[in-house]
């Protein structure tokens, strides 16, 4: 049984859905998948330090780190990489979860984060004071994650760090005016500013993440080289909307007035991987997805939604895909039997 077409309205919203299936609606992909990168914090922290000064960051799995200077400076260190000084205004992002260090100096000791006594505001925000009592330090850091698997699959493809400068006249009017109101929420946090600085952050790691694809060479190659592709772009956009709809490389091809010939070469040359052989690996991550987030979810009703004709035949391409049972996922938070989440599509191709 295929998904029906009122489920999809509900499940992606009625006005989304509707203009996918209007074959002239205009389609940004790219926007698309920065519309998804919805975070939901791990943590938030108001740092004040003072020189000197040292701070180790242990890795963390599947997160996103991101450190925002509001006074002060301090140098940012990643294996195999120069130090980075980073002064007031700048915003640096560490899209893998890679442990680093922040430093009043190059070279200063260092304290492990979970070491030192923090004030806990919140559940989720909190404050560090570390530091001999020199010149002074500010930032706000955050460690967040991205659940949809289209949010997920760009964050993989980012650089190692990435570094917004507020010297930047193109960044300056922008970045200036966030940080600014984001600082102020962290020093009063008044009800309801968490939620803000939330929204604020995301907005921070977006406009970082658009800085890049319009800077870097990298940005136009591979899978965010096929959503900046007119034509391959809206197919990606469509399966991504609506991964239930039975898609061939004749529908496909239809949407966007390509022959069936020419649309499957050129899917598969900017893709790196054939169309339907992408359409099955993406049902595959939105189910996952939905047993990660909605408790009591039914294999069944996930065979449904997907449009399997069984629980079997769901449960197969699952494994095919992903590489391990959707009860196996279930249990254990989707990591594979290398304790690795499963690899987004076409991210090993």
């Amino acid at each position: 049984m295929l998904i029906r077409p009122e489920r999809l309205d509900e499940r992606c919203g009625n006005a989304d859905a509707r203009a996918m299936k209007n074959p002239w609606t205009r389609v940004d992909p790219v926007g698309e998948a920065l519309h998804l990168l919805r975070m939901s914090g791990t943590f938030y922290c108001r740092s004040e330090f003072t020189a000197p000064w040292g701070l180790a960051l242990p890795p963390m799995d599947d997160c996103l780190m991101f450190h925002v200077v509001t006074s002060g400076r301090c140098w940012l260190e990643l294996e195999g990489l120069e130090p980075r000084l980073l002064q007031p205004g700048d915003f640096a992002l560490v899209p893998h979860g890679t442990g680093h260090t922040l430093t009043s100096e190059p070279g200063v000791p260092t304290a492990n984060l979970f070491d030192l006594p923090r004030e806990l505001l919140s559940e989720r925000y909190e404050v560090l004071r570390h530091g001999q009592g020199g010149a002074p330090a500010n930032l706000i850091c955050g460690a967040v994650r991205f659940d949809h698997p289209a949010a997920r699959h760009l964050v993989k493809l980012l650089p190692r760090v990435m570094c917004v400068d507020a010297s930047n006249e193109s960044q300056a009017e922008w970045l200036g005016g966030t940080l600014r109101f984001m600082a102020a929420e962290a020093r009063g946090l008044r009800p309801g500013g968490e939620a803000v600085i939330t929204r604020l952050a995301d907005i921070l790691v977006i406009q970082a993440i658009r800085a890049w694809l319009e800077q870097d060479p990298a940005a136009r190659t591979g899978w965010l080289g096929a959503l900046q592709d007119p034509q391959i772009g809206r197919a990606l956009a469509l399966i991504h909307r609506e991964p239930a709809r039975p898609w061939s490389v004749e529908s496909l091809a239809a949407e966007v007035a390509m022959s069936r010939s020419a649309f499957a070469a050129r899917f598969t040359e900017l893709v790196g991987e054939p169309a339907m052989h992408y359409v099955g690996r993406w049902r595959m991550h939105v189910a996952h997805t939905w047993l990660q987030e909605e408790d009591g979810v039914s294999l069944g009703e996930l065979a449904n939604r997907m449009g399997y004709q069984s629980e079997a035949a769901f449960s197969r391409a699952f494994k095919r895909f992903l590489g391990i049972s959707p009860g196996a996922a279930r249990k254990g938070g989707g990591r594979g039997a290398s304790g690795a989440l499963p690899v987004p599509p076409g991210l090993d191709a």
